[in-house]
């Protein structure tokens, strides 16, 4: 499906490829909304949920019951703080291994996988100190 161009689309994507911290839909509408002072809560919801069905971004579910956006497509992990939900980046390799052993074990064709790491992130350990 080619997706046609539009102007809150674009802003919705550059405002995610400035972020590291994986904002939710809320996040991205409080931003956007600053160059785009008329855009709705729901245009932002359809645009994100439309980008990551075409796989323009990445969407991660999380404990929080929230949706997390990514425009990140590199190989790479994630890691979800149990107690404030925030969520960054493990660049670290993704491994075969992971993916040769599911294989044999379930018999399908598995084309790509994503792993998330829980704990409690640094921020929220300085707090508990």
């Amino acid at each position: 499906m080619t997706l046609n161009r539009s102007k809150q689309r674009d802003a919705i994507i550059a405002f995610l490829a400035t972020r590291k911290d994986h904002p939710t839909a809320e996040v991205v509408y409080d931003n956007v909304r600053e160059t785009f002072p008329n855009i709705s809560l729901g245009t932002v919801y359809r645009n994100l949920t439309l980008l990551a069905d075409l796989g323009e971004i990445r969407r991660l579910r999380t404990r929080d019951s929230k949706d997390h956006f990514d425009a990140d497509l590199s190989p790479h992990y994630h890691f979800i703080c149990n107690e404030c939900f925030s969520v960054s980046d493990i660049f670290i390799d993704k491994t075969t291994e992971l993916v040769k052993a599911a294989n044999e074990v379930t018999m399908n064709q598995i084309t790509d996988h994503e792993v998330f790491y829980y704990g409690i992130c640094k921020d929220c350990q300085k707090k508990e100190h």
